[in-house]
């Protein structure tokens, strides 16, 4: 048995994993605290940080995003009257 689980086998991690979405529309202080407070409320984000201007969102999640994932965040991006573009790739 890891360090990171216990006596009765539930285990959990201190990983953090940080992915980037592009969102278009995030043009003022009341679009990124809309975005971040949608995507900040799914379960699997730990941490949500929106940029104004670029609409640039980096979430910090336990484990790699996946495309269910994906797919919730774009879902709760789009009804929260925004568009997703996608994750992002510098």
């Amino acid at each position: 048995m890891s360090d990171c689980c216990t006596p009765e086998g539930s285990c959990h991690t201190n990983a953090q994993v940080k992915t980037t979405y592009k969102v278009d529309g995030v043009g003022s202080a009341h679009c990124q605290g809309v975005v971040s407070k949608a995507v900040g409320d799914l379960d699997a984000i730990r941490a949500v940080d929106v940029e104004i201007g670029t609409g640039l969102v980096t979430v910090t999640t336990a484990a790699e995003p996946d495309d269910v994932l994906d797919a919730l965040i774009q879902k709760t991006v789009d009804e929260a009257g925004y568009a997703f573009a996608g994750r992002f790739v510098a």
